[in-house]
């Protein structure tokens, strides 16, 4: 289909059953950027850009099916259920470049997770004892996304030690600030901004916008790393060059590396280890830093179903990182092995101690008092 300015087009995204996108909106709805992006009444939307244009998206994953309804179509102009074993996750598109719907529906596929095969996943972490409980609650979750990986990028540099809501407001003014406004005709709604390209950041002046010169200097030198092709976020990248440069940026430590490799660079294995909200709900189901190694090759699944577990307070928190130390501290913090090289700190990411790296704090459970130090949970 090639769009035409001014005109929504339709198109069905079909996804393996089962398919669990409320809480998916649910995610995103918690993290989506002011003027960016907006999650209500059943449907994610945001701006868009495309060669040779804009554009606004809007995607609406199937509800709930009822017992007995698999493989029933839904409502006109709804998503709902295709053949049997397949959701559909409509997509709506109001573009002004040509010939861009293949490219939109590509991002929209990795955003919500399409191409999972939520079976062999579920299978694997329930032969788990400790996970089976949470796959059997939840079928069908999957790893949220990115529709752009750079955008996503700059929003977990951000999201480092504040709350979801602290991340996102933060990351609006930077969108309002560094991006590009819709025209007036262009606006839909609360959607107003394109969100800055590497380019528009690298060279920013990004005082006055509540950032810290830390991040900062590190949100320019991942927009530079970004904008010259030095650093690709693309789900195609070579995972372990990606995650090695990643680990070169100053003020970058493990957590911000698997959790971008987790939703940009779809890596189904990226596991955030020293993740509070991960060793919260690892030390109420009595589980070791070392027993993630059990979830192997799918622990990113696995993160996201200690994410979503019922907890009080904790459930369905943010990813709370560890605060990042300079490229300074790093360098001269003492570990029990050789100072590791850029490579081998992406390496980080694929085991489970994780958080046992010098960058960032030991993976242990919380103690019952959290010293004002420690990494916060966002509520």
């Amino acid at each position: 289909m090639t769009p035409d300015p001014g005109t929504w087009h339709s198109l069905r995204l079909a996804c393996r059953e089962p398919f669990d996108g409320q809480s998916l909106l649910r995610f995103l709805a918690a993290r989506a950027i002011p003027g960016v992006e907006e999650v209500s009444q059943g449907r994610y939307a945001r701006t868009v850009r495309v060669p040779g244009g804009s554009g606004v998206i809007e995607l609406v994953p199937p509800s709930v099916p009822r017992e007995g309804d698999e493989g029933r179509g839904g409502r006109a102009g709804d998503a709902g259920h295709g053949q049997a074993g397949e959701a559909q996750l409509l997509l709506r598109a109001q573009l002004t470049g040509p010939d861009a719907t293949g490219q939109v529906a590509s991002r929209c596929r990795r955003l919500f997770d399409c191409d999972a095969d939520p079976g062999a996943i579920g299978s694997a972490l329930a032969a788990d004892e400790v996970l089976a409980p949470l796959v059997a609650a939840r079928p069908g979750l999957r790893v949220p996304g990115a529709y752009d990986g750079f955008e996503l990028a700059v929003r977990a540099v951000i999201g480092q030690q504040i709350s979801v809501a602290g991340a996102s407001t933060l990351t609006g003014r930077l969108a309002a600030h560094c991006g590009t406004r819709l025209g007036a005709a262009d606006i839909t709604g609360p959607l107003t901004v394109l969100f800055p390209r590497p380019a528009d950041l690298a060279g920013a002046d990004l005082s006055g916008l509540g950032l810290t010169t830390r991040r900062q200097v590190t949100l320019r030198a991942l927009a530079a790393a970004c904008a010259t092709g030095r650093l690709s976020l693309d789900p195609g990248a070579d995972p372990e060059a990606t995650a090695g440069r990643l680990a070169e940026l100053p003020g970058v430590g493990p957590w911000t590396v698997a959790y971008i490799m987790m939703r940009a660079a779809g890596d189904p294995d990226a596991f955030p280890g020293s993740d509070l909200g991960l060793r919260r709900a690892m030390a109420r189901l009595g589980c070791g830093p070392g027993h993630a190694d059990r979830w192997r090759p799918w622990r990113a699944y696995a993160a996201v179903h200690l994410w979503a577990a019922p907890a009080g307070p904790a459930a369905h928190g943010e990813p709370a990182a560890p605060a990042a130390p300079s490229a300074r501290t790093a360098r001269s913090a003492p570990t029990a092995a050789p100072a590791p090289t850029a490579r081998s700190r992406a390496q980080a990411v694929m085991p489970a101690k994780l958080a046992a790296t010098r960058q960032e704090q030991p993976c242990h459970p919380a103690p019952s008092r959290r010293p004002s130090s420690a990494p916060r949970l966002a509520r």
